[in-house]
Parts: C-alpha cells; structure tokens; sequence
C-alpha cells in the first residue's frame, strides 16, 4: 500500500564519478545515442527524454575493481537487441571485455574509467 501523503521522489540524474569526464561522456554519448547537453572543466552530462546521465572529476579517482571485490561502486545494465554487435561497438569506442564473465545472459564490459557494465536482451526487461 503506497502512503500518499508523502511526496513522489525522482530520480533526478545519475552522476558517476571519473577521471576524464569529457572522454566518459563522448563515450556513453556514442554507446547511448544520447547527446552531450553540457560539458565544462571537470563535468559532462548527457541527456535524452527527461533522463539525464552525468560525469564528474573527482581528485584522485580510483578505478572500480572487477571481478568485483567489493569496490565496484555501481554498474548499468543496458538492454541491447543485438548483443553481440553492441559489444564489438562498445569495444569499438574504448570498452574492454574481461575474460572472467558472470554468466550466460550477461556481458561485462568495462568502460574507460573502469566501471563495469553490463549488456543484455533488451527484451530480458519486459
């Protein structure tokens, strides 16, 4: 049962932490398809339909680890209809592929500060 006096809260953006805010934006701009909308010393954002995706530098950034020992920080998983050419693409644009994966239905890729992600079928979401 949802309380209706307390105020819907949303999910406003999503920043991840970086060391190159401008060459992790040009990167997810090109994987996504969603445009940079702003972009200045230290931060970038993208943007596409009201979701809103940012980048910021942050002094002495340290690269997740994976496989993960507990400092993976965060990871997304992004729905694909064809999986195998959104890897080669993703490579393409600097993602590296590790040899240790989770599974079947997973691919972890790692981005150019070192988060993973995750590609799957788009249709695994419904």
């Amino acid at each position: 049962m949802t309380d209706t006096s307390t105020p819907t809260v949303v999910i406003g953006m999503v920043s991840i932490d970086c060391s190159d805010s401008a060459a992790m934006a040009t990167f997810y701009s090109a994987v996504l398809g969603w445009p940079i909308t702003y972009q200045q010393d230290g931060y970038a954002m993208l943007e596409q339909d009201g979701r809103r995706l940012g980048f910021g530098e942050t002094p002495d950034y340290q690269r997740p680890s994976w496989p993960d020992d507990g400092h993976k920080q965060f990871h997304l998983d992004l729905g694909a209809d064809d999986i195998e050419a959104t890897i080669a693409r993703c490579v393409e644009l600097g993602a590296t592929k590790p040899e240790e994966q989770p599974g079947e239905t997973w691919t972890v890729l790692i981005d150019p500060s070192g988060h993973p992600f995750c590609i799957t079928k788009l249709a695994n979401w419904g």
